[in-house]
């Protein structure tokens, strides 16, 4: 007698070719959304990711990551725009949580409150809103270090005081040391445009190939099944 175990999945052809042109179709959604992003400030590029048994799991294979490399940086006549020159996060309260960015687009609210463009509130290192003493007249006042230190010039005293350090984290939340902060600038995407349209190639000729399959099989199966009906 003999004993046979293991894990057996039958699939018709059909449905391989659908489930085959829907991944094709969210990988090339993922390569679209980060063209779409080459000119965002902050944007990182997702890199998608296929696990094994594709063929059988689909769409429900695939899971992106971020590229974490830094982008382009531009200088900027706004001395509240601060980028992130080496790997890290601004950390925003939003009031639903905090969220990581590399947008570092700021504004001083009507408190004083250093605030993102959506009004979140630019925490320090020490994880609370940085709020200067009083609003310049001239936002040329704000000095940003290259590790995140705001100092800010008091024209009565015509010296700099000092009102806290804008905290930058990893993706782990856990402090940069080194940050290299760049005032002035705006970091634009890590996208290369040329990447993109180069790997977006061969998922388009994938998707082209399952669908001629699926066209073929369906016309297959369509005879088979007249044929069936006419010998009936």
């Amino acid at each position: 007698m003999r004993l046979n175990a293991g894990i057996f999945f039958d699939n018709n052809g059909l449905t391989t070719s659908i489930r085959a042109m829907h991944l094709q179709s969210e990988i090339l959604g993922i390569r679209n959304e980060n063209v779409g992003g080459f000119d965002k400030v902050g944007y990182q590029r997702k890199e998608p990711v296929v696990s094994s048994f594709t063929e059988y799991l689909g769409v429900n294979a695939l899971s992106t990551t971020l590229d974490d490399k830094v982008g382009r940086i531009g200088i900027t006549d706004n001395p509240l725009d601060i980028a992130i020159a080496n790997k890290g996060y601004f950390q925003v309260d939003t009031g639903n949580g905090i969220k990581l960015t590399r947008d570092g687009r700021f504004k001083i609210g009507s408190d004083g409150s250093l605030l993102s463009l959506e009004d979140g509130n630019v925490l320090s290192d020490a994880g609370i809103p940085i709020k200067l003493p009083f609003i310049p007249q001239d936002l040329k006042h704000v000095k940003v270090d290259r590790n995140g230190k705001i100092s800010l010039f008091n024209e009565k005293t015509h010296e700099f005081k000092y009102v806290g350090r804008i905290g930058v984290v990893d993706a782990n939340g856990l402090v940069v040391m080194d940050p290299n902060i760049k005032q002035g600038a705006n970091e634009y995407s890590n996208v290369a445009l040329q990447e993109e349209f180069i790997k977006m190639m061969p998922i388009m000729k994938n998707f082209d190939a399952n669908r001629q399959m699926y066209m073929l099989q369906n016309q297959v199966l369509g005879k088979a099944i007249s044929q069936l009906g006419t010998a009936s």
